[in-house]
């Protein structure tokens, strides 16, 4: 019986992650990815001598992806080598700095002697939290491509646990009377690119993910996880195409029928993937509509995450500071409602430093550093001139180290230094407006309202990655990657080879 073709569009996490499903499982996966690397935004930049993660700088979680990649016949810890990072990170307020660690007991000390009193606060959290992850996890885990899934059993125990009606930092209000710590317990609405002030308080279970299991370091950088993907579908006979990207898609009776790709060739695969920004697809790449709901001009009305500037300097200097610092604005709430509601420049960012050679000496040379500078800004709604502004944000951010961290000028010892500002986000990644987190995370546009991995205007269209169901995060990234090659298979298992 001839395997049944999928072709994946896009070679990110989630694409990678149904392909080695699928491969393993007889499909014959063909991967285009339109740069010439795998990964997207979890893929390596090479500055010089010096090796950068592209995006997310760590990973939490692993036992998920370890999941996916036995379903596969293989091995995660076979594949890669992680080690913990110890502490989480350095959390920089204006009046203190706290070091949160892998080791709960750790944590909950070094609360006591900042904040006594608080550590009950952040053991109710704990407590409180992981029965409201127990609760949503089985939700999030599911496909959502019908509002009669609300109805299923799971969804109606999870539903008294969404914290409807409360933001993330009036959740943390709960727990914490510091305003320092509810800070330091919500800025990880910041992974969905969102203000703690407007993400809906059921992402409580993102700072618990992390107390909870950990934060790990793949030896190498993060694209490793990328590439030991591409290792496992080439190990089953699946081709991972590089510089291959698909510039028009041509549909019929609601049908995908022909991709056709930047060299002029093209494919007809009886299925296929989407693992591109979804967003950015629906509006530019297929030859009409998907859907009445997600038409262009509905995409447009959508609401969308922030955006990142992101430096990657490769500095001829070593440095004592922890892998992940983070450097919080004197009113830091001023300073996510300027990127979210103003969507304007900041006088006073938020400033995230990652000092990945602590942790890994394969990065950079010895005696140098690669130091990855971020700092959340508006997306590409603000009309922001990136190729005027960059420069003098750039020397803003070297200012504000300069002024704040005991990293001091790193001017003086840069050596390479390259910039991704949202302009380059969306012209070159093709990520809609430049919003690196994808479709914002409100109520009204997750679960059954964000775009289904069984996607519904189009027979043969299937949706993974940050921009459908459960989410943005790596964590949430795999789950949508298990759950669209899962219905894949159920629904087609029987054209497979045995």
């Amino acid at each position: 019986m001839t395997k049944r073709e999928i072709a994946i569009i896009g070679a990110g996490p989630g694409g990678l992650a149904a392909g080695m499903l699928l491969s393993s499982w007889g499909y014959d996966v063909q991967v285009y990815e339109k740069q010439p690397f795998v990964g997207g935004r979890t893929s390596q930049k090479q500055v010089g001598r010096y090796t950068f993660d592209r995006g997310p700088t760590f990973f939490s979680m692993p036992h998920i992806l370890d999941r996916l990649f036995q379903a596969a016949g293989h091995s995660l810890h076979e594949e890669v080598q992680l080690k913990t990072v110890e502490p989480m990170y350095e959390l920089q307020f204006p009046e203190v700095s706290l070091y949160p660690s892998n080791d709960q007991d750790a944590t909950r000390a070094e609360i006591a002697r900042k904040f006594p009193g608080e550590e009950l606060g952040f053991d109710r959290y704990m407590t409180e939290t992981e029965r409201k992850w127990e609760k949503l996890l089985p939700m999030l885990q599911s496909e959502h491509g019908a509002l009669v899934d609300y109805l299923r059993p799971q969804t109606l125990k999870a539903l008294p646990h969404l914290s409807l009606g409360r933001s993330l930092y009036g959740e943390l209000a709960r727990f914490f009377y510091s305003e320092t710590l509810r800070l330091a317990f919500t800025f990880q609405s910041k992974y969905l690119g969102m203000s703690p002030w407007e993400c809906p308080g059921a992402f409580s279970i993102l700072s618990f993910m992390e107390h909870k299991y950990g934060m790990y370091h793949p030896v190498g950088g993060m694209h490793q996880l990328s590439e030991a993907m591409r290792r496992v579908i080439e190990a089953h006979g699946g081709v991972v195409h590089t510089d291959c990207g698909v510039e028009h898609i041509e549909t019929k009776n609601s049908q995908i029928q022909v991709l056709h790709f930047a060299d002029g060739s093209t494919a007809s695969p009886d299925h296929v993937v989407l693992n591109a920004d979804a967003a950015h697809a629906f509006s530019n790449l297929f030859d009409q509509p998907v859907s009445k709901a997600w038409h262009p001009d509905k995409v447009a009305e959508k609401s969308y995450s922030c955006s990142t500037f992101m430096m990657y300097a490769g500095v001829k200097k070593t440095f004592n500071e922890p892998h992940h610092k983070i450097v919080f604005s004197s009113n830091y709430k001023e300073n996510v409602e300027d990127i979210a509601k103003r969507k304007v420049l900041s006088d006073d960012p938020s400033i995230y430093i990652q000092n990945g050679a602590v942790t890994d000496d394969t990065l950079s040379p010895k005696g140098t550093t690669p130091l990855y500078i971020l700092a959340p800004v508006p997306n590409n709604e603000s009309g922001i001139d990136w190729e005027n502004e960059a420069p003098a944000f750039q020397e803003k951010l070297f200012d504000m180290i300069a002024k704040k961290t005991t990293y001091g000028d790193l001017r003086p010892y840069i050596e390479e230094l390259e910039i991704i500002h949202p302009g380059n986000w969306e012209a070159e990644h093709w990520i809609y407006q430049g919003a690196t987190f994808s479709l914002g995370h409100q109520l009204k546009q997750m679960m059954y309202f964000r775009p289904h991995n069984d996607f519904s205007g189009i027979g043969n269209l299937w949706l993974t990655g940050g921009g459908t169901h459960p989410g943005s995060g790596l964590p949430t990234i795999f789950e949508s990657a298990r759950i669209t090659a899962e219905k894949i298979e159920q629904r087609h298992g029987i054209w497979r080879e045995t």
